[in-house]
């Protein structure tokens, strides 16, 4: 009998023993949160500093050219766009010029600024400031007589229907781009509410009749 009492008595002091250690042992609420350590927060990494670099002017030179000094300059976010205001595409750099740039060249600029450069074609004179596109038709007809075909269908509704036909001879209308409004139908400041659009058109360098 004696040993069966040590036994219990030195069972119930390493039960007391490990509930002295261990205080959440004698929680007699269960339904009480226990709380638990929370991780330190990372803070955010934190951007380095926008580089900055000196934009060369690039006006008359070659498109393709200044694009690559541009890029020599730490400028890689360019663009261009048709000088003239008839919304060609620049496909081969190297057969255009060019006439403006925005931002202007010789100031201390962010190297992430979009360069838009305004160009022409290389036989093509610069004009004294960049044509602007044609204003977007809303509720009314604008004036579109003199401005580039293919800009002015930009300016229209994308799901307008359009007739072009040649206001010189009978010539098929192929390049939009090459071709110049002379008249248009309905007149300018009339209501658009889904009607027929239709132009009379002659080649950039011709004379309307």
């Amino acid at each position: 009998m004696r040993t069966h009492h040590t036994i219990t008595l030195l069972t119930a002091a390493s039960f007391l023993a490990l509930t002295a250690c261990n205080p959440q042992a004698t929680d007699t609420n269960p339904g009480t949160p226990r709380t638990s350590a929370t991780a330190p927060t990372k803070a955010a990494p934190s951007k380095g500093p926008a580089k900055t670099a000196t934009l060369p002017n690039l006006v008359g030179k070659g498109l393709q050219t200044a694009q690559d000094e541009a890029q020599a300059a730490g400028f890689y976010t360019l663009k261009s766009h048709d000088a003239l205001g008839r919304d060609r595409l620049q496909a081969l750099d190297r057969n255009w010029k060019v006439c403006s740039q925005t931002p202007a060249g010789g100031s201390s600029l962010d190297t992430a600024t979009t360069i838009d450069f305004g160009a022409v074609k290389l036989e093509e004179a610069c004009a004294a400031t960049d044509a602007p596109a044609p204003k977007p038709a809303g509720d009314t007809m604008p004036n579109f007589v003199g401005q580039g075909m293919k800009a002015v269908r930009s300016a229209l509704p994308s799901n307008a229907s359009i007739t072009v036909k040649d206001a010189v001879q009978s010539r098929m209308v192929l390049q939009e781009s090459n071709w110049k409004v002379c008249s248009q139908n309905p007149a300018a400041g009339t209501a658009l509410a889904g009607q027929p659009v239709s132009f009379t058109v002659a080649k950039t360098d011709e004379t309307c009749p």
